[in-house]
């Protein structure tokens, strides 16, 4: 199988079940996280998203997304 941004995500939620922007690119070198995630979903893949708050250099805190894989509602 030849190894895209899409195969390696998909490789990662089903070893971890989830994803965040940060982990696409510190893991996968994947700067498009929710592109990706988009094609998956049209194929049919169940990927919920949740927002999740995240603490910032500054003391902050800033909203991200978790995408988070249902491998068992698939209709893949």
């Amino acid at each position: 199988m030849k190894h895209t941004h899409k195969t390696r995500l998909l490789e990662y939620l089903e070893e971890f079940g989830s994803i965040t922007t940060l982990e696409a690119i510190r893991d996968l070198g994947n700067t498009r996280l929710a592109a990706r995630i988009s094609d998956l979903r049209r194929e049919g893949y169940d990927i919920t998203s949740q927002p999740m708050k995240v603490p910032t250099r500054w003391g902050t805190e800033t909203t991200v997304t978790k995408y988070i894989y249902s491998p068992c509602l698939d209709t893949k």
